[in-house]
């Protein structure tokens, strides 16, 4: 088994260190020769959203990825990840990926000085970390995207068939349990 994770821009190393302290391989997607490569499962990190999707377009790897998802390839996404997944994001007529069935807000928490870190359930699991930097909001979900987990009443994450999604940055620190979730319940 091998993870991919998108290394345009972002975090990508904190999830490759998350998967590595699981002993599960990763490699990287830098350019659309990479897409050659055998993976199994796919990871969009948080970064910037509006750039990552240029830079897919751009190295014409967008087509492919998009692909993959809509043909089962399970993929993790964390806050940018996330709008890249979204099928609407609000105030904004960009759609990148469109995978997701949810409409996101942008930095609905507010500005970087705005972040928290906090601990919430999630799908059942107790006291996980929650970073939200910058963080979008999910505003809708669609019929057949299941919440798995809340922040005073606001959606943070989500899975729709192959697909994760989070507005947190779970891969900040050392509690691997929901890459253990997508491990266990994806793959």
């Amino acid at each position: 088994m091998q993870i991919a994770v998108l290394a345009l821009q972002g975090d990508f190393a904190e999830h490759e260190k998350i998967f590595h302290s699981l002993n599960i391989p990763t490699c990287q997607l830098r350019q659309k020769s990479d897409l050659t490569k055998d993976f199994d499962a796919l990871i969009l990190p948080g970064g910037e959203s509006t750039v990552q999707g240029k830079l897919l377009r751009d190295l014409d790897m967008f087509d492919a990825l998009r692909s993959r998802i809509m043909n089962g390839l399970p993929v993790m996404a964390t806050c940018a990840g996330t709008i890249l997944l979204a099928r609407q994001i609000l105030d904004d007529t960009t759609v990148h990926l469109g995978t997701l069935g949810i409409s996101v807000r942008r930095n609905a928490y507010g500005r970087q000085l705005s972040s928290f870190h906090t601990k919430g359930t999630f799908a059942g699991i107790k006291d996980i970390p929650m970073s939200f930097i910058r963080a979008p909001q999910i505003e809708f979900c669609l019929p057949g995207t299941e919440v798995l987990a809340e922040h005073e009443g606001r959606i943070t994450a989500v899975r729709q068939g192959n697909q994760l999604a989070m507005t947190f940055h779970p891969e900040l620190g050392v509690d691997c349990r929901i890459a253990e979730y997508f491990l266990k319940e994806m793959l």
